[in-house]
C-alpha cells in the first residue's frame, strides 16, 4: 500500500469514528442512557419502599413460662404442673399509621419533583451543548477555510521574500494573521473537545458526536414566539417549575410531618390474651390483657416544636424561591430580547454581502488590485465578525433554552 492510500485509510477511519446525530437522536440517547437519570429513578423507587414500610404494623409478641423450681414438691422444671403463655399486639392510636403513610407519600411526591427537575436541567444542558457544538463546528470550518487560503499565500510570500520580490514587513504581516487564525482554531478545537465530552456523558455514547441540524430548524428555533409579555412567562414558571413546586410541596410535607409527630403523643394500646395453668385464680384460666401508657406528659413535645419550626422555615424558603424564579425569568427574558433584537438587525442580505465581499477581496488581492495592508485589515475584521455572528446565534439559542428551562413549558422549539 502506498503512502497516499494509507493516508486515505487513516482519514476514512477518523471520519467513520464520528457519529452524526440530530437533536432528537441525542435526546433519545439521553433518556435511554444517562446514568444520572437512571440512578435518580431509584430515589422514587426507594420512596415507594418507604410507603410500603409505613403500612407495616408491629409484629405480635408471644411469651411463655414454665416452672423452674417447685419448692412444695422439691422439683425443678415442673412444666407438667405449672406453665403459661400470652400473646399481645400493639394497636396504634391517634391515627399514627395514617399520618406516617401520608408523610411517606408526600416524600415520594418530593422525589418525583426532584427527578423532574433533574430531567429538565440535564436535557437543557444537553440542548445547550448540542447548539454550542454545532456553531463551534461552523466556526472551525470558517476558520480553516481562511487558514487554507492564507497558508498558501504565506508560503508564496516566503518564496517571493527569498527572491527579494516582497518585503519582510509584508511577510510578517501575513504571518501574524495566520498565527491569529491558528490561535482561533486551537481555542475552538479546545471548546469543541469539552462540549463533545459533555455530550458523551449526557448521552452515554462513546463515539465522537457530530451534531446535525438544518438551517430551517435553526430559523424556527430563533424565531420570536407568541408567548406574550414577561408576566405571562412568570406565571407559567410558577405553575410548572419543578424546583419551585418542590419548595411548595415541602410546606405540605412539613405539615404532614408535624401532624404525625403530634399523633405520637397519643398513647398506644397493647391488647392480648393470656393462658395460665395453675398460678392464677383458677386452673387453666384464659385472661384478656390490656395495657396503655399513662399520659402524664407529652413524650414527643420537642419533635412537635421542631416540626412546627420546619413549617415556618419552608414557607420562607418557598417565598424566596418564588422571588428568585421570577427575577431569573425576568433577567433571562431581557437577555433573550436584547440578543434577538441584535440578531434581527443583521439582515440575511448583510451576511450574504459579507461573504461576497470576502470572495471579492480574495480575488482582487490575487489580481493585485488590493494592497496587503487593506487585505490584512479586512481579513482581521472579517475573522472577528464571522466569529461574533456565530457567537450571537449561539447565545440567542442558549438564552431561549434557559427560558425553556425556567418556565418548563416549551416556548422555543
Amino acid at each position: 500500500m502506498n503512502r497516499f492510500a494509507a493516508l486515505c485509510v487513516v482519514l476514512s477511519t477518523g471520519v467513520s469514528a464520528q457519529r452524526q446525530m440530530s437533536l432528537a437522536d441525542c435526546e433519545l440517547a439521553f433518556q435511554e442512557n444517562n446514568l444520572q437519570l437512571l440512578a435518580e429513578q431509584y430515589s422514587v423507587s426507594m420512596a415507594d419502599a418507604d410507603i410500603l414500610q409505613a403500612k407495616i404494623w408491629e409484629l405480635p409478641q408471644v411469651s411463655g413460662y414454665i416452672n423452674a423450681i417447685n419448692p412444695q414438691d422439691h422439683r425443678v422444671f415442673d412444666a407438667g404442673r405449672a406453665k403459661g403463655a400470652e400473646i399481645t399486639q400493639l394497636i396504634y392510636m391517634g391515627g399514627k399509621k395514617k399520618n406516617e403513610i401520608a408523610f411517606a407519600k408526600s416524600n415520594k411526591e418530593l422525589s418525583q419533583l426532584q427527578f423532574a427537575q433533574l430531567l429538565v436541567d440535564l436535557r437543557s444542558q444537553l440542548r445547550a451543548n448540542f447548539f454550542d457544538l454545532y456553531f463551534e463546528k461552523l466556526k472551525l470550518a470558517n476558520t480553516e477555510r481562511q487558514l487554507g487560503y492564507l497558508n498558501d499565500l504565506l508560503k508564496s510570500y516566503k518564496t517571493q521574500l527569498k527572491k527579494g520580490n516582497v518585503s519582510l514587513k509584508d511577510e510578517v504581516r501575513l504571518q501574524s494573521i495566520v498565527i491569529q487564525l491558528g490561535n482561533d482554531r486551537v481555542e475552538i478545537s479546545k471548546e469543541m473537545a469539552e462540549l463533545e465530552q459533555g455530550l458523551k456523558l449526557l448521552t452515554g455514547l462513546s463515539d465522537d458526536l457530530d451534531p446535525e441540524i438544518s438551517d430551517e430548524e435553526i430559523k424556527n428555533m430563533i424565531a420570536v414566539q407568541p408567548f406574550g409579555d414577561v408576566s405571562v412567562l412568570k406565571r407559567k414558571a410558577l405553575e410548572n417549575n419543578s424546583d419551585y413546586l418542590f419548595y411548595l410541596k415541602l410546606i405540605d410535607n412539613a405539615k404532614l410531618f408535624a401532624q404525625w409527630q403530634r399523633s405520637l403523643n397519643v398513647p398506644d394500646l397493647n391488647i392480648g390474651a393470656e393462658y395460665d395453668q395453675a398460678s392464677g385464680t383458677f386452673n387453666n384460666e384464659i385472661n384478656l390483657k390490656i395495657a396503655i401508657p399513662l399520659p402524664l406528659w407529652k413524650v414527643n413535645k420537642g419533635n412537635v416544636q421542631k416540626a412546627d419550626f420546619a413549617i415556618r422555615q419552608n414557607q420562607l424558603k418557598a417565598e424566596y424561591h418564588k422571588l428568585d424564579l421570577e427575577t431569573k425569568v425576568h433577567a433571562a427574558y431581557k437577555t433573550w430580547e436584547s440578543q434577538y433584537q441584535q440578531l434581527l438587525s443583521i439582515k440575511s442580505e448583510d451576511l450574504e454581502n459579507h461573504d461576497l465581499v470576502y470572495e471579492g477581496m480574495v480575488k482582487n488581492f490575487r489580481n493585485g488590485n488590493v494592497s496587503l495592508i487593506e487585505f490584512a485589515d479586512f481579513m482581521d475584521s472579517y475573522r472577528q465578525t464571522a466569529l461574533q455572528i456565530y457567537d450571537l446565534k449561539t447565545e440567542l439559542l442558549l438564552s431561549a433554552e434557559q427560558l425553556n428551562q425556567l418556565v418548563q413549558t416549551k416556548i422555543f422549539y
